[in-house]
């Protein structure tokens, strides 16, 4: 393997914060030196576009093509991205390989007219570009007036600093890579407001076959991790998820077990069906599935007609 290992990465604050971290992690298990790596910022399409929601320019893979691109053609060696901007299909010849073990995957409320979304006051403005949180807002609170945010975590806060909005809801995973924990004025709990599946983890990406690569990542693989968001993939893929389908997902591992919860609602928030369910944790992906299917069965074949 060549002496400099190229790490590919979004050049947003917080995708830096992520390729920073693989790198130390990997500096760590191995023993290497700061200047056996470089990290390649690629510029995605998912970063240029901030004028419309991503469900109208083509989705999550806006985030990861042009790295995507950049893999296959061997200018990076590793991706590393967040685990829930990539999609549920890779491109041919590409795998993730390994997930660092998960943050906080809570999301969290940052408001300045309130310290809570129950205590906004009637018809207040809440900034999000996120199907799913817009969807879980009007379930909350249908009188709240939702409004489209898009940008990396600077951008969304300043917009709020701006009076664009009174609330804004970000992921508390990101919040404490970037060091930004005191802006947060109420975490979402779980039960009420889920996350999107693979929120908190952060996922590398690399050529198949590439048996060098795969030995570095193989050591800082966390497989509790990796079994957690096999099973929310797996829910996701089977729900035919997308930017365009507000899906929740969220499932931990313990005694070998894999505990799993999931949500569909639909993008007004008047309709939600819920599914829970275990089982051994190697068979997490099967979990997953099982988990789309049941919830499937409950909403009905015209749960998603007209907004899919």
């Amino acid at each position: 393997m060549q002496t400099t290992l190229k790490i590919g990465t979004r050049g947003s604050p917080l995708a830096l914060a992520q390729a920073h971290e693989t790198q130390a992690r990997l500096m760590a298990a191995h023993g290497m030196p700061e200047q056996a790596f470089e990290v390649v910022v690629i510029s995605t399409s998912g970063d240029r576009i901030q004028d419309r929601p991503l469900s109208e320019a083509g989705g999550k893979g806006l985030f990861t093509k042009e790295i995507e691109e950049a893999l296959l053609a061997r200018r990076i060696d590793i991706a590393v991205h967040s685990s829930k901007d990539m999609p549920t299909v890779l491109p041919d010849g590409l795998e993730l390989s390994a997930f660092l073990p998960r943050e906080d995957a809570r999301d969290a409320f940052v408001g300045k007219a309130a310290k809570k979304i129950g205590d906004l006051p009637q018809g207040a403005k809440v900034g999000s570009s996120s199907l799913r949180r817009q969807a879980l807002i009007r379930r909350m609170r249908p009188d709240i007036d939702v409004v489209m945010f898009r940008g990396n975590v600077q951008t969304r806060l300043r917009k709020l600093d701006e009076g664009i909005a009174d609330g804004t809801i970000l992921a508390f995973a990101g919040l404490k890579r970037l060091g930004l924990e005191h802006v947060v004025t109420n975490l979402m709990p779980l039960d009420v407001f889920p996350p999107a599946p693979g929120q908190g983890a952060i996922c590398i990406e690399s050529r198949i076959g590439d048996r060098d690569v795969e030995r570095m990542l193989t050591a800082i693989h966390d497989l509790p991790t990796g079994q957690a968001l096999a099973c929310e993939r797996a829910f996701l893929s089977a729900l035919d998820g997308s930017c365009r389908t507000p899906i929740a997902g969220h499932a931990t591992i313990a005694n070998e077990t894999v505990f799993f919860a999931g949500l569909i609602i639909s993008p007004d928030g008047t309709q939600s069906h819920e599914v829970k369910l275990q089982g051994p944790a190697p068979e997490a992906a099967r979990i997953g599935e099982e988990a789309a299917r049941m919830v499937r069965a409950k909403a009905g074949k015209k749960f998603f007609d007209g907004w899919v």
